[in-house]
């Protein structure tokens, strides 16, 4: 099987020459082959995410555009429905959905993540709104009356329940709980669970690995320029609960405390001295966390770890980068040197 690449995308201003940059970004990373970009939805660190996709919907004309991700407690269904179905519609049907329970965008603003019971609630309202035009939400009536095609719903997971839910009912799940044999073989087999409770096997869903990544030939150089989204990802994989998620036991307790002092207003953000960038240094987690969630050092070394991913069952990587330096560079290296490498 052939494999897709997506990425993620953050305009850096749009003042000034930052919309240009923005754009060109855009067509050079559809040049280069992906298959998908999305960019994050958290209001709070970005800029809106519907005011992103309208930019890039308007400067792209073939990849596929969704949020990575939203939540359900920001966005009413109804008001997601629309706003997705309106990037479908201006796009030419390149858009999707995603949704997942909320990270920076819901902690920034003094909220805990979504339970699962609202998780299933909003993505079966969604589809009722689509399939039907109205649904009932926490017990009213809510409706969406003009989009006139169903935009493809996915849900972003860590926990086995949530990949369970994703299989049961989402037209795609993208999965975030590692890259190690054990955790990729586990996730797919909750997926397969719930997709078996709605008639559906993996092959009916369409499944995306998330993937952090920097490339240098220096891989220590490339995981210290990453180190605030190692301490991003243990908080939030690992947020609800510890167990039933292939953790050492004598990682635990670090992780516990590394998420007592997560800095959500410092989410995702670059600088050597930066809080989130010294904490999981000093709970001694960088090794153990860049090996679990990231792709780090040269292109030969991501080459033989996505090709032992596609053995395990793997085909489409969203690919998250997250280094510092030489963004542009690094972009059509891993452009040139690996995706055309994979498959």
């Amino acid at each position: 099987m052939k494999s897709k690449f997506a990425g993620i995308v953050i305009p850096p201003s749009y003042v000034g020459d930052g919309l240009t940059q923005f754009q060109r970004s855009l067509a050079r990373m559809e040049d280069y082959g992906y298959d998908a970009l999305v960019v994050p939805d958290t209001q709070s660190i970005w800029r809106e995410l519907y005011v992103t996709l309208t930019v890039m919907a308007l400067a792209t004309q073939r990849v596929k555009l969704w949020p990575a991700v939203s939540n359900p407690l920001t966005r009413h269904p109804a008001v997601a429905a629309s706003g997705i179905a309106s990037i479908d519609e201006l796009s030419g049907g390149r858009a999707a959905f995603n949704v997942g329970s909320g990270d920076s965008a819901v902690y920034n603003l003094g909220m805990s993540g979504a339970k699962l019971h609202t998780m299933r609630e909003y993505v079966l309202a969604m589809r009722d709104l689509y399939a039907h035009r109205e649904a009932i939400y926490q017990g009213k009536t809510i409706r969406l009356m003009w989009p006139n095609r169903r935009v493809p719903i996915y849900m972003t997971g860590e926990g086995p329940k949530t990949l369970e839910l994703a299989g049961e009912i989402a037209d795609g799940v993208i999965v975030g709980t590692g890259l190690q044999r054990e955790v990729v073989e586990e996730s797919l087999a909750h997926i397969a669970r719930g997709a078996e409770r709605s008639g559906r096997t993996l092959d009916d869903l369409d499944i995306w690995w998330f993937i952090k990544w920097n490339m240098d030939d220096d891989k220590r150089a490339a995981v210290r320029e990453m180190r605030m989204t190692l301490t991003a990802s243990a908080n939030h994989a690992f947020r609800f609960t510890l167990e039933g998620k292939h953790i050492p036991e004598e990682y635990k307790e670090p992780i516990r405390r590394l998420q007592a002092g997560y800095a959500f207003h410092e989410h995702e953000s670059h600088g050597e001295e930066r809080h989130n960038a010294q904490l999981v240094e000093d709970a001694g987690l960088v090794d153990y966390l860049a090996e679990r969630f990231t792709l780090s050092g040269p292109p030969g070394e991501f080459r033989q770890k996505l090709a032992g991913l596609k053995s395990l069952g793997v085909h489409n990587f969203l690919m998250a980068f997250f280094g510092e330096s030489d963004a542009p560079g690094k972009q059509e290296r891993f452009a040139q040197e690996v995706m055309p490498n994979v498959d």
